[in-house]
């Protein structure tokens, strides 16, 4: 069955550049689907042709099984909300909201009834009456969304809602943005370039990158299971090793020589044989800490190295450890009293253990491709 909103070959040029390539996406009804990548990706393009600002240039978009590709704003059953709140500053908060439902002429009582209901969703019944000025960003936001949610959108798209905001009002706001969505049930897009809000939200994600989808997914399908280089290194922080398959482990794992650091096992995530070429994606947190070289269990991997950078963020401390030419990134998480430990320091020596299960192979290459690998920085 197709999905509620519907994306089929979309493209967006604007002179020669390409902002948005052959997209094709189904977004199912109901779920908080957020659309993922840096600056210039195209998700905001898309956004925008979703809500009838702007007009594929090949392509169709549907909803619910209608074509809305070149429907106008105002005939098409969708909101936005902009960061920048697009408040009329000379309304209160309840006639702001209210501005909407008048447009479509609703009876007076049935208007009341909305924007009283909607004050009390976005927790804002105190401060009906005060204008947008004398209301925080956080509260500015809230207004915002409950202004496009008294129309009974089909779909509400979001545009870097959280952008402007502080670190802690964002990470509270998308708490009751969640719970706003389980209230009224409604199909959510959500634009934004950073990964942690996208990751808290969504039910999937597609991460974009030049104009094209790299991939789609559940947050713990696109952190743990990337499919491209991009991927790995936009979702979170990732290290990248690259080697080459010397024999095989069964069905499951295979031996892998790193220039500079030797043989580690790896998982077979995809098809290898003996000679194949592979790209390595290793998680930080992944990775176990210890000062002396550790007793391995099967299918682990234990590599000696330097410490050369600690940052301590209080709840986990990331270290930059010089590993026979390569820069690996570990971090310990604090779940003691640190005060009483002794810290590691630049200049120690330690030893990095990790699973094969916890690597993640990403591109392959041919044998005659060698080139292309990433080889240590040795200086």
């Amino acid at each position: 069955m197709p999905g509620y909103l519907r994306f089929e070959n979309v493209t967006r040029r604007f002179g020669s550049f390409t902002a948005v390539d052959r997209v094709s996406l189904e977004i199912e009804k109901g779920e908080v689907f957020s659309l993922l990548g840096p600056s210039g990706c195209g998700k905001t393009t898309l956004l925008r042709m979703a809500a009838g600002f702007d007009v594929p240039d090949e392509g169709r978009i549907f909803l619910d099984g209608v074509d809305i590709t070149r429907l106008p704003p105002d005939q098409r059953p969708v909101n936005t909300v902009f960061q920048s709140y697009a408040l009329f500053p000379h309304l209160s908060i309840r006639e702001n909201i209210a501005f909407g439902p008048k447009l479509s002429k609703r009876s007076p009582a049935e208007i009341r009834s909305e924007v009283e209901r909607m004050l009390e969703l976005v927790d804002l019944t105190a401060h009906a009456d005060k204008k947008p000025a004398q209301l925080s960003g956080g509260q500015k936001q809230r207004v915002a969304i409950a202004r496009a949610l008294v129309n009974k959108p089909k779909v509400l798209l979001l545009d870097e809602p959280l952008a402007a905001l502080d670190l802690k009002l964002r990470q509270r706001l998308l708490v009751e943005l969640d719970a706003i969505h389980d209230e009224v049930g409604i199909t959510f897009i959500y634009v934004t370039h950073d990964q942690g809000e996208a990751m808290s939200i969504s039910d999937r994600i597609a991460v974009m990158n030049k104009g094209v989808v790299e991939q789609i997914g559940k947050p713990a399908e696109i952190y743990e299971a990337p499919r491209t280089s991009f991927v790995a290194a936009f979702i979170g922080d990732t290290n990248f090793l690259d080697g080459k398959i010397t024999s095989r482990i069964g069905e499951r794992f295979s031996k892998c020589a790193i220039h500079g650091i030797g043989e580690i096992i790896i998982d077979n995530d995809k098809p290898t044989s003996p000679g194949d070429l592979v790209h390595l994606s290793l998680r930080p947190e992944k990775i176990i800490v210890s000062r002396n070289r550790p007793e391995l269990r099967e299918n682990e991997n234990s590599v000696p190295g330097v410490i050369e950078d600690i940052i301590y963020f209080g709840s986990h401390t990331r270290l930059w450890v010089r590993c026979g030419g390569w820069r690996i990134c570990a971090e310990t998480q604090h779940r003691t009293y640190q005060l009483d430990d002794t810290p590691l320091n630049w200049g120690d020596t330690i030893h990095l253990r990790w699973h094969a299960n916890d690597g993640y192979l990403l591109e392959q290459y041919r044998e005659e491709d060698e080139s292309l690998l990433t080889l240590p920085d040795e200086t």
